[in-house]
């Protein structure tokens, strides 16, 4: 016998009220810290996109002493920009899972950062600095963590 369309059960009156499937429920919405943050990392990977994009451009076109090196960088530039995108989509759905990652993406923000301060280009690793430094505190911020399931809920004081 082959069924064609979900299954009706007749509701007779009674002493038992009508069940729904579905329940009732609000939307969660993110605090401002959140979004910002999540804003800011989806920001991050379209730049690494980008860079990735160059990279294939001049795997494509340029002369190598090592093509493997330079395939090597540029793959580990798509599967950054891809993960940062993991993670900033992660953290704007709430899943708690994905704030360590994030943190942790941008603590090697800081690190690169720091070394293009040595090699010469200051204002632009204290720029990636500051950048990697907001988001952590957007991330780690009471709102933020809140929202990610730690903590007491925003309607509770203790």
């Amino acid at each position: 016998m082959a069924v064609t369309g979900p299954a009706v059960i007749p509701v007779t009156a009674g002493i038992v009220g009508v069940v729904t499937t579905t329940p009732e429920v609000e939307p969660v919405t993110s605090p401002p810290t959140l979004r910002v943050a999540v804003l800011l990392l989806k920001a991050q990977a379209v730049v690494v996109g980008a860079i990735a994009i160059f990279l294939i451009f001049k795997d494509i076109t340029a002369t190598f002493s090592s093509l493997g090196v330079a395939i090597g960088v540029t793959v580990f530039t798509v599967a950054a920009s891809a993960t940062i995108y993991a993670i900033a989509r992660a953290l704007g759905h709430h899943r708690s899972g994905a704030r360590a990652p994030g943190i942790v993406a941008q603590l090697m923000l800081i690190a690169i950062g720091y070394y293009m301060i040595q090699g010469g280009l200051g204002w632009v690793g204290a720029v990636l600095i500051a950048l990697a430094v907001l988001v952590i505190g957007l991330i780690v911020s009471p709102p933020s963590t809140r929202a990610l399931g730690y903590g007491a809920p925003d309607d509770e004081t203790a």
